[in-house]
């Protein structure tokens, strides 16, 4: 009964990233350059393969989306999606702002973790270059001109292969990327400690997460302010409605899991069934305010941690850039920071490391930026439904 027991019990991937970061940390003063070496070799084939994805997980993700949106074009589709848009670019703005105020205080600049890796890291014992198919842009503007033919010209040849090819790279990723990821990070990790930098990043993690944590709150009470506001109710009760669905979406990590949660409890802020009904499932797909946040406020730290300079208008093609992006993330298993990783390595200049700590960081708070992602998505649809039946 015991051993039973004991099979049932499984840590999920937010369990493993987390003792993969302190497994690393503790293990790495202590590891043989040996077995130093083969860690790294791992990173540099893992790393590899991530990038071959990366493009093709841009197109395969993003172009059958854009063909929804298009087939399913309307007066309330064009509202919700330009509200949601425009909530996930207030979200990274907000996020941007928060994080060049405040993080300053928190991280102190050090030498570039990417050149301190380089310097005392030990050598793989192999590598293997595995050019993408294309560039990340490439791949963005592909997705576009596909998504937008397959929308107008309304066949079912096309879509069906993209609809496969989508299933293979989803697949892809869900069986060898997720189940790798811990070790990938537990290798990063293992090998800055092993050259005496990780003790200052797990201070660093601690303090960035409960910066992010805060920041959710008040984006979502912002929202709930601005919905109450146009509807004329209590922000604070329409939001204490939404609570079921927040703490379902803690546990299940999944927007998309949430919507029959979420669904019902918008409709116990009396929005109309059929209007709720829309723009629930439509913004589980395409308003990700808590994780946007997330991924701006995660870059920034890395970049301070490396003493980059941050500059306004680098940030602000980033966030609109990561708006569209943010259409694929649900898609993706493992959240949205899996299709943001094409635009921190064009636009940002991210490379292995920093992409291994984003994934870290994003991961370590996933539940927390999908419970905000779907309460979100009850205000919006309090907009939605006040806009909608006034007109009617």
């Amino acid at each position: 009964m015991k051993k039973k027991k004991w099979k049932n019990i499984r840590i999920g991937l937010i369990g493993r990233i987390i003792i993969a970061l302190i497994a690393g940390a503790l293990l790495g003063m202590y590891t043989p350059i040996p077995l130093v070496r083969l860690f790294n070799t791992f990173n540099g084939l893992f790393s590899q393969y991530l990038g071959f994805l990366i493009p093709l997980l841009i197109v395969a993700l993003v172009a059958p989306a854009i063909a929804d949106i298009g087939r399913n074009a309307g007066k309330m589709l064009l509202v919700t999606a330009l509200l949601a848009y425009g909530a996930t670019l207030i979200s990274g703005f907000a996020s941007y702002l928060t994080g060049v105020t405040i993080f300053p205080y928190l991280i102190e600049s050090s030498a570039s973790i990417r050149d301190v890796a380089k310097g005392a890291e030990a050598l793989p014992y192999f590598s293997i270059t595995i050019p993408p198919l294309m560039g990340v842009m490439t791949a963005l503007i592909l997705a576009f001109l596909l998504g937008l033919g397959m929308a107008y010209r309304q066949g079912y040849a096309l879509r069906r292969v993209c609809d496969d090819f989508r299933s293979i790279i989803a697949r892809a990723i869900g069986k060898t990327i997720i189940p790798l990821l811990p070790i990938y990070i537990f290798s990063i990790v293992l090998n800055m400690s092993w050259s005496g930098q990780a003790a200052d990043l797990l201070t660093i993690f601690i303090k960035i997460i409960g910066i992010i944590f805060l920041l959710h709150i008040v984006i979502l009470l912002f929202q709930y302010s601005v919905a109450g506001l146009i509807a004329g109710k209590n922000p604070l009760l329409l939001l204490w409605r939404m609570m079921p669905a927040y703490f379902t979406a803690l546990g299940t990590q999944s927007s998309a899991a949430t919507i029959p949660i979420t669904l019902q409890q918008t409709l116990c802020n009396n929005v109309d069934k059929e209007i709720a009904g829309f723009v629930i499932p439509l913004c589980a797909t395409i308003h990700l305010s808590g994780s946007t946040l997330k991924i701006v406020a995660c870059a920034i730290a890395i970049m301070l941690m490396q003493g980059v300079p941050i500059d306004f208008p680098t940030m602000g093609n980033f966030i609109f850039m990561l708006g569209i992006i943010m259409v694929a993330a649900p898609g993706v298993p493992g959240g949205a920071i899996m299709a943001a990783l094409g635009i921190l390595q064009s636009m940002l200049g991210f490379g292995e490391t920093e992409l291994a700590l984003m994934i870290a960081l994003y991961i370590t708070m996933d539940n927390f930026g999908t419970a905000c992602n779907v309460t979100g998505d009850g205000a919006l649809a309090i907009i939605i439904n006040k806009f909608f039946k006034s007109a009617s």
